[in-house]
């Protein structure tokens, strides 16, 4: 295992920016892959070397990525956050866009529980091997549990 090096005034390697900033070292080289963070130069011992900057953007897709924003959605964040020109509504229509498409999982999500929940409340549960859920995978096609005429 190679030694941690201390802070410096050139900033800090990828175990301490990892442990400032709340994201794995595994993901700091990750979002430096996609764009997110630009790459870091490295010491002469071959250290990535980070800066309060770098710590506080990790930070920030931290948050973001907790709030489900996807690697694009991200950047483009970033780049507002950076840009002190910005006009605030552009940073709003990123998050609203992002509130449709929860809403749209959710909406999903539920639509999915409730199907698996219609199987199992006529699943007997029992030693027979007549099973709707097991009925309803094996299918070929899919209908909505709810939709008129199908056979419960």
């Amino acid at each position: 295992m190679k030694p941690l090096i201390k802070q410096q005034e050139n900033g800090v390697n990828i175990g301490e920016a990892a442990r400032e900033s709340g994201v794995t070292a595994k993901m700091i080289r990750y979002y430096e892959s996609v764009g997110l963070l630009a790459p870091k130069g490295r010491t002469e011992s071959g250290y990535r070397v980070y800066g309060a900057q770098e710590v506080h953007s990790l930070r920030f897709i931290r948050q973001a990525r907790r709030l489900g924003f996807l690697v694009d959605d991200i950047r483009r964040l970033l780049a507002l956050w950076h840009d002190r020109s910005r006009a605030s509504a552009e940073v709003k229509s990123i998050a609203l866009e992002h509130v449709a498409e929860l809403d749209q999982r959710i909406a999903e999500l539920s639509q999915m529980r409730d199907t698996l929940a219609h199987l199992a409340s006529h699943c007997q549960g029992n030693d027979r091997p007549d099973c709707p859920i097991i009925e309803r995978l094996a299918a070929t096609t899919t209908p909505d549990c709810h939709e008129p005429g199908h056979a419960h």
